[in-house]
């Protein structure tokens, strides 16, 4: 298959629904609903949200809810970045090839936008027009999955301890930790969300779950190399800003080639975690392969 078709046909299908439920630009407050689309039409890859529709497809034939819940974790993922950008985190001024969030409309909004865009997702995964034929019980497994994902012991807390770590000494073993929470949680959840829907048995979901650790692990190392290797007109925002921020990463403990060996490993691993899997599990092999591949 080719993986970079079938990527984009899924971005399509996450941002034409996107697209028909965010509320428009005239839709009061304004300023607010500009602020979240400035943000979550910058040019995204979708890539949460495609691995919860590849997770689900892999086992059987997705129901309605697929695609609503599948968007609703680029929801998470666009509020985690505009707050992820303001000067009392990361104080990025670029973002996708754009001024950041807080640059256009100011911290204030930003904040907002971010919080909105939290409650959206959740209202994404409880709308009765979205799942209705959704079993109660896997709604219920659904957003708790998302919840866990998302906050304390999935991505923010992560974030926390990334912020808490900036210009201290941190062993290898916290650097796991960090990104295990901060990245890994939330992919963590969004391709078991995606096993869910499709009423996975405990072993694939277990399976899969393997699989969704690996590849976080394997996309924050490559993001970690990005930040070292990459351009800023690849990844459309600063680039070797960890070093400059004293933040440990994977090419400060294990230089370029090994980490990249490291990373080639994580996504091995996850494929053969697959396989139990038949050719419907192919796009999620190929997305896992892709991972380290891209350049932004």
């Amino acid at each position: 298959m080719n993986i970079e078709d079938y990527l984009e046909r899924k971005r399509l299908e996450v941002d034409e629904f996107l697209e028909s439920h965010i509320p428009s630009l005239h839709t009061s407050p304004s300023t607010l609903h500009e602020s979240i689309r400035y943000s979550l039409f910058a040019g995204g890859k979708r890539i949460r949200s495609i691995l919860t529709i590849a997770a689900a497809e892999a086992i059987a034939p997705p129901p309605k809810a697929l695609l609503p819940v599948a968007s609703s974790f680029e929801l998470i993922h666009t509020y985690s970045l505009i707050h992820d950008d303001l000067p009392a985190m990361d104080n990025d001024d670029y973002r996708r090839g754009k001024l950041t969030n807080h640059k256009i409309f100011g911290e204030a909004i930003a904040i907002l936008a971010g919080d909105a865009l939290q409650a959206m997702a959740f209202e994404f995964c409880s709308r009765p027009d979205f799942v209705n034929g959704l079993d109660p019980q896997c709604q219920i497994r659904v957003i708790n999955e998302l919840a866990l994902g998302s906050g304390t012991q999935g991505m923010v807390g992560g974030q926390v301890l990334d912020i808490q770590a900036e210009s201290r000494e941190v062993d290898l073993a916290g650097l796991k930790t960090i990104h295990a929470h901060k990245t890994g949680q939330l992919i963590r959840a969004a391709v078991r969300v995606g096993a869910l829907l499709s009423g996975s048995s405990n072993t694939q979901l277990e399976r899969l779950t393997g699989y969704a650790e690996d590849v976080g692990l394997a996309f924050q190392i490559a993001d970690d190399l990005l930040n070292v290797t990459g351009t800023p007109e690849e990844l459309g925002k600063g680039t070797k800003t960890d070093a400059d921020r004293g933040k440990k990463t994977y090419p400060s403990f294990y230089g370029l080639e090994e980490s990249q060996a490291l990373a080639q490993d994580c996504v091995d691993r996850a494929i053969s975690r697959l396989a139990g899997f038949d050719e419907k599990a192919d796009p999620l092999r190929e997305i896992a392969q892709y991972i380290v591949s891209r350049r932004k």
